[in-house]
């Protein structure tokens, strides 16, 4: 591939955010904009100098000069659009969540195989250089016996939820909740570094009368250790993530989903690493889904669907412990 040529669907921050850095890196550029309004795409298009505007998702995906889709919008949405892209012969770019059943993941990994595309999921932590900073310091706590996962932000659309709104990224019916956003980060993270757990359950606190978790814990076992993840959009906190070992420690302030940077302790000593001086964890993102794209890497995108897959079961088994229900799941 010569150049990642972006199609984006939705109109939302995270889209700003995967943007502002799509002008900062060669060799990705935006080509089209959909939106479900005219007055959202044309905004979004001129903010960053695109004329080519759509509010039909098919003749966004006609649009021969797009050849890479990137999907942002709500969590529910993800499977079909990914896949409308994918049968259009496009690239995708998925925001996180994946997907909100295991079986929608398979299908999607198991058409881009066929078509021969690339198809991955656009979370930060997978992406910045930390994270390889991560796994290479790993082993220096020695066995695993706890993970400690804290993530806490609260949400502006909080409010507008305690004022009888229901805004999409809280709402069951669009695949919301605190699990499916804030949390996610931490079980991603637990996914990536030690596959799936044995076992994965959610205390969640629910808003009444919406059935959506804003806020909750998620417990990860795993056949050597706990992982005990927690998440809210309800409340103000400090954020974490830390690995405990019989050796040692790692801990990564300011939580899981920018790895901000890599405190390593040991019983000698403790120091700190980062590889990230731009503080900006979407730049990196960008920057690497654009060159694993651009060296048509086709065997290291392949190796992150394992991560995928072992992510969306996990996710899906901890609704489920919880009684959250989104459309489209199984009976």
């Amino acid at each position: 591939m010569k150049e990642v040529c972006l199609g984006t669907i939705g109109s939302g921050p995270i889209v700003h955010h995967i943007l502002d850095n799509v002008q900062k890196v060669e060799g990705v550029s935006l080509k089209a904009v959909y939106s479900r309004t005219i007055e959202r795409a044309r905004q979004l298009g001129d903010e960053y100098g695109c004329t080519n505007v759509y509010t039909s998702l098919e003749k966004m995906l006609g649009d021969e000069s797009v050849n890479t889709v990137y999907v942002a919008s709500p969590n529910i949405l993800h499977y079909e659009q990914a896949k409308q892209a994918l049968l259009a012969g496009k690239h995708v770019w998925c925001e996180k969540p994946f997907t909100t059943t295991l079986a929608q993941a398979e299908e999607l990994i198991s058409i881009a195989e066929e078509k021969g595309l690339y198809l991955i999921e656009a979370a930060p932590p997978m992406f910045v250089p930390n994270f390889k900073l991560l796994k290479m310091y790993l082993p220096k706590v020695g066995r695993v016996r706890l993970v400690l996962g804290s993530y806490s932000q609260y949400s502006s659309r909080y409010d507008n939820l305690k004022n009888g709104e229901l805004p999409n990224i809280f709402n069951p019916e669009m695949g919301g909740g605190c699990l499916m956003d804030i949390n996610f980060y931490n079980v991603l993270l637990c996914c990536a570094l030690f596959g799936k757990p044995d076992e994965a359950t959610y205390t969640a606190n629910f808003f009444p009368g919406v059935g959506c978790d804003t806020s909750g814990v998620a417990v990860l076992k795993y056949p050597d250790f706990t992982a005990v993840c927690s998440g809210a959009k309800d409340t103000w906190g400090t954020n974490a993530f830390q690995i405990q070992g019989e050796e040692g420690f790692i801990r990564i302030d300011g939580g899981s989903n920018g790895l901000a940077e890599i405190a390593l302790g040991t019983k000698e000593e403790t120091k700190v690493y980062s590889h990230q001086p731009d503080p900006d964890r979407w730049y990196y993102e960008v920057e690497e889904l654009t060159r694993l794209f651009l060296e048509d890497a086709k065997e290291e995108i392949d190796s992150r669907h394992e991560i995928i897959r072992n992510t969306v079961d996990t996710m899906c088994r901890l609704r489920a412990s919880a009684g959250i229900r989104f459309p489209g799941d199984p009976e």
